[in-house]
């Protein structure tokens, strides 16, 4: 190869991997808005003009959608755009997703001898009236106070005088485009109910800077725990300001657990309380930020047990293999959406719920107590966690 070659060789992969990307996304929308266009408008004969207008309106939401998430989501961060993007791309899921289900109905219509353009109609009805409700639904749902969740989990090396240790798990409640700053605070108070000995947010605070979302994480500030108040940031806070968010929680009186412990103590016994940073950590450019459980851990007594903080479930390899006691997660939202939570699990080991990993490690994975994009759960209801730690075996 010349020199000339090997310099144009980089420009070129780099090309293919963009025209790649672009292809793959053009296909996705394609799908995402084509099905449910051909399913309630194209495909279910109904007048020239319905469907004309149906096609206008699809069409204008798929030229939208992309330009709209992209001054949304993108260095401009213009909230306006962000709700719409969001609000479109939460509908057009669902409808995909109950159109692509419509094929059981149509099969069903088939078999009972119903033919078009009646089925084709009855179908489109179908799809257009669960969607309606499942979006309605939805929307209450995620803009709702989180329902409290609890849940006892026996640790075999907690001391008996830190039997029943109650610890409050708040994750994911991603402050951003819709002004949520009554929710933050409805949150506050409900948890401020809970009589808590630690309360814990496992990341993804917010989506935008401090500047932005400080009203609305200011609740965060009134949280009452008897032992400790601690944090660790998400792979959201590295699309902004992680440091910005770890300073600000450590303004409103919360450890910011970056690659770092604590210990808690009641009585003779003693918890270790560690953080790491998010796994995407390491990719964002930022000097000093990695998930480093040997950092955490740097210190601690190795006969203690120990409870981590990790977003992402997927981080409890690194736990295992570190002896960590119990992990707690968010990242997931249990979907937020169905049925997205298949995707969800083919990259994370759990979607919800705790489960065990080796020998000693659990791990408990929330579905978060806010959303992210869409303003919609749909089959996935938000959780405030009380988890109530059990000595013994």
């Amino acid at each position: 190869m010349s020199a000339t070659e090997a310099v144009q060789a980089p420009p070129a992969r780099q090309s293919l991997r963009t025209l790649r990307f672009a292809v793959t996304i053009t296909a996705i929308l394609a799908l995402l808005f084509g099905l449910p266009w051909w399913t309630v408008v194209a495909g279910s004969g109904w007048p020239a003009a319905a469907v004309a207008a149906g096609t206008v309106m699809f069409t204008g939401l798929l030229v939208a959608f992309p330009a709209l998430m992209y001054v949304g989501h993108g260095r401009r961060h213009l909230d306006w755009a962000a709700r719409a993007g969001d609000t479109i791309l939460g509908v057009v899921w669902v409808l995909f997703a109950w159109s692509a289900l419509s094929i059981v109905l149509r099969l069903a219509l088939v078999v009972a001898g119903v033919a078009d353009p009646a089925r084709s109609r009855i179908v489109a009805a179908a799809v257009l009236a669960v969607s309606v409700v499942l979006v309605l639904w939805g929307y209450a749902e995620a803009m709702r106070v989180p329902r409290v969740r609890q849940v006892a989990v026996t640790m075999p090396r907690l001391g008996a005088d830190l039997d029943g240790l109650r610890v409050v798990l708040l994750t994911d409640t991603h402050y951003g485009p819709i002004d949520r700053a009554r929710w933050s605070a409805r949150v506050v108070a409900a948890v401020n109910e809970l009589d808590a000995d630690i309360v814990c947010h496992t990341g993804d605070i917010a989506d935008g800077s401090v500047s932005q979302r400080r009203a609305q994480a200011a609740p965060l500030g009134t949280v009452r725990a008897r032992l400790a108040r601690a944090y660790v940031t998400g792979n959201h806070e590295y699309f902004g300001e992680a440091q910005g968010w770890l300073d600000h929680m450590r303004e409103l009186g919360w450890e910011p657990l970056h690659n770092r412990h604590l210990v808690v103590r009641r009585g003779g016994a003693q918890l270790v309380v560690a953080g790491v940073d998010d796994a995407t950590a390491a990719s964002s450019g930022r000097p000093g930020h990695r998930a480093d459980h040997a950092a955490a851990l740097a210190g601690a007594d190795r006969d203690l047990p120990v409870l981590l903080l990790a977003h992402q479930p997927k981080q409890v390899g690194a736990a295992v293999a570190h002896g960590v006691d119990l992990q707690l997660s968010g990242h997931t939202h249990g979907g937020q959406i169905w049925p997205f939570h298949y995707l969800v699990r083919l990259d994370q080991p759990a979607v919800g719920g705790l489960s065990r990993h080796g020998d000693r490690t659990q791990l408990y994975t929330s579905r978060g107590t806010g959303f992210w994009g869409p303003p919609l759960r749909i089959f996935a209801p938000s959780e405030i966690t009380v988890l109530t730690l059990r000595a013994g075996g």
